[in-house]
């Protein structure tokens, strides 16, 4: 018996050994870049190709687990349509119920609600740049700029600016330059989420245009708990050099890996701390 048992343990050893791990499965991310309002060329299609950002962030997305699916059709915004995913992400402008400059097809009624729902109930979403000028706000702020944890207003000239590394031990960007410069289109925004945790500040100062007085920072990637999913933004990614840039990619890296719950971190609202001077939205209902 003693030697059948270690004939046995032999055999299995042997298994372990020879047969392949199966490899986890891909998190599936949905890049939606339509455009109601203002088309950047970044996102732009020609010739029916994949623009720079659908390109690079596909390919980002191969290199580290993700599968990367991109559209601009918004009939996908639908609970169902929405089920295959782990992360949506946006890069959008304008009223997303209309079809508006690309002509693509909008989100159906009820889309925001999907989108909303998708993230509530434990999905991740990541947002760049153009997406916080998307779904602007009325005489409330619309609940998909609450979601986002802000509102674009305008910006100035591209122009260099620093970057501060404020929330040192995010997933993914241990051991980064603690501060970063890049020429880039930088965002003024409003309606902040008082419960947001910034990653960066933008620093202000040495910077060119009116948008950008009176404010000495301005949060400029974030996190947010979005019931039980996660919200991560960049307001970075206007030009293509940024998009091939390593500095950019290894933030985005950490935020969909961060959105997808390849990575455990409890967000810690820090605004009120950090850019205390930036404009917050009100409460909701007030």
């Amino acid at each position: 018996m003693k030697r059948l048992l270690l004939a046995l343990s032999a055999v299995l050893t042997v298994l372990a050994v020879v047969l392949p791990t199966r490899a986890a499965a891909p998190k599936k991310v949905l890049f939606f870049t339509k455009s109601s309002g203002f088309q950047h060329p970044v996102i732009t299609r020609k010739d029916g190709q994949p623009g720079h950002a659908e390109v690079q962030l596909t390919e980002l997305g191969a290199a580290n687990g993700f599968a990367v699916t991109c559209t601009k059709d918004g009939s996908v915004f639908t609970r169902d349509g929405l089920a295959p995913y782990d992360v949506v992400a946006l890069y959008t402008t304008g009223n997303l119920f209309q079809a508006g400059t690309d002509a693509q097809p909008p989100w159906p009624e009820g889309g925001r609600d999907a989108l909303l729902e998708f993230i509530q109930q434990g999905k991740g979403f990541v947002g760049f740049h153009c997406a916080t000028d998307t779904m602007h706000s009325g005489k409330e702020v619309d609940p998909y700029i609450r979601m986002i944890g802000a509102e674009f207003v305008t910006h100035g000239a591209q122009q260099k600016a620093t970057q501060k590394l404020v929330t040192t031990d995010f997933p993914g960007l241990e051991g980064a330059d603690q501060q970063y410069e890049m020429f880039e289109e930088w965002y003024a925004l409003k309606n902040y989420a008082a419960d947001a945790q910034v990653i960066y500040l933008q620093s202000t100062e040495g910077m060119t245009g009116p948008m950008y007085e009176g404010k000495p920072v301005y949060p400029s990637t974030w996190i947010r708990q979005q019931g039980q999913g996660r919200v991560f933004y960049t307001s970075m990614g206007h030009r293509e050099d940024v998009w091939t840039n390593p500095i950019f990619r290894k933030v985005v890296l950490a935020g969909l890996n961060w959105a997808a719950g390849n990575s455990t971190y409890t967000v810690k609202p820090n605004i009120a701390q950090v850019a205390p001077e930036v404009p917050m939205a009100p409460a909701a209902g007030g």
